[in-house]
């Protein structure tokens, strides 16, 4: 009979605490059970086992960006949306960096996380829109506004820029050249 009170959803909370606190490598089922104060065989009612619960930790954090994403892009458009919602990928990963240390590099290609990681994709590309980028193109936008994104915030969470100069005005000079590559209503729609 599984504890009261535990869940499927209590124990990926319980592993995303584990992360925030200790870092994705401390993710361990010991580490979950002793902070739900069960035996670690008692998990296995809740998650098939390790590799199960970081999928289930994945899909959380895809989802918890998607959410966020969308609400901040929500009623924009435009250039607007588009740096909003590239603060915003910046803003999660300075909020919880070991969370998302704990994404595989590509979502899309892990059956458990491909929905998410798709439903994510759709606020990139609905954003996108806008810009009459379809197709491969929107798909080559998206690359591009996540690497950006990717990139500055995962150099940034692991102190990687030491120099003086305000992080914030580089971010906001790196999305300024991103949106000023993307085509204007009035250009001819990319494919």
């Amino acid at each position: 009979m599984p504890r009261a009170g535990l869940s499927t959803t209590a124990v990926v909370t319980a592993a995303l605490a584990v992360i925030d606190e200790q870092g994705a490598e401390a993710l361990t089922l010991a580490a979950v059970a002793g902070r739900t104060g069960v035996a670690p065989p008692s998990l296995y009612k809740h998650v098939a086992g390790l590799a199960e619960l970081r999928t289930l930790v994945g899909v959380r954090v895809l989802d918890e960006m998607t959410e966020r994403f969308a609400a901040a892009a929500m009623g924009r458009s435009g250039d607007e949306a588009v740096a909003v919602l590239m603060r915003g990928y910046r803003d999660y990963v300075r909020e919880h960096p070991a969370r998302y240390a704990a994404l595989p590099p590509d979502p899309l290609h892990d059956p458990a996380m491909a929905a998410a990681g798709n439903r994510l994709l759709q606020v990139f590309l609905a954003t996108l829109r806008g810009y009459g980028l379809t197709d491969s193109a929107a798909i080559h936008a998206t690359r591009c506004a996540r690497s950006i994104a990717h990139g500055f915030a995962s150099i940034e969470a692991g102190g990687g820029f030491g120099l003086p100069e305000n992080l914030d005005e580089t971010y906001e000079r790196l999305i300024a050249m991103f949106v000023a590559s993307l085509p204007r209503p009035d250009s001819p729609q990319r494919t």
